[in-house]
């Protein structure tokens, strides 16, 4: 934790663990957690809108984690920074929530609510039934994110002084 109550660094893995591919953010979630970064919070939720604006209000810094669905070839890993880009709500249309982690963020835009630094890992899923499994493609892509996410926070431990 930062002063004034503040986390530094929050990921927060997205995702449902019963949906297949679904779980991809919350796969890299618990990998990272094992990690024991220092200085990083690490929440898994449901992807439901308030709950991720909720989680984020004190954070300085927030990593977002989901399965996507935008048509590119399964495993993708898609980075983007919503400071400089719109997310599109169809990105991540297998939330069961009407209010998801794309709403979540224009939400906050407006309201100015956003984190300082966000930035967000969409993992392109191929199998989002019901299962407790992930698919080959996205397994590997969420082993290469956490593997990102580890060296990017790390690099950053070791800048602060």
């Amino acid at each position: 934790m930062e002063s004034g109550g503040r986390t530094s660094t929050l990921v927060i893995g997205v995702g449902n663990w019963y949906r297949s591919d679904d779980a991809a953010g919350l796969v890299v979630a618990r990998n990272l957690r094992t990690m024991n970064l220092l200085g990083v919070v690490v929440r898994e939720e449901s992807g439901e809108g308030a709950a991720l604006m909720e989680a984020w209000k004190d954070a300085v810094k927030v990593i977002i984690v989901d399965a996507a669905s935008s048509g590119s070839p399964p495993g993708t890993i898609h980075k983007l920074d919503p400071h400089v880009q719109n997310i599109p709500s169809s990105f991540f249309h297998y939330s069961s929530h009407a209010f998801s982690v794309a709403e979540a963020i224009e939400l906050a835009r407006v309201l100015g609510q956003l984190p300082q630094r966000l930035l967000i890992y969409a993992i392109e899923g191929k199998d989002f039934s019901a299962g407790v499994r992930l698919s080959t493609e996205v397994q590997g892509a969420a082993d290469e994110v956490t593997g990102l996410i580890a060296r990017q926070l790390s690099i950053a431990d070791q800048v602060v002084v």
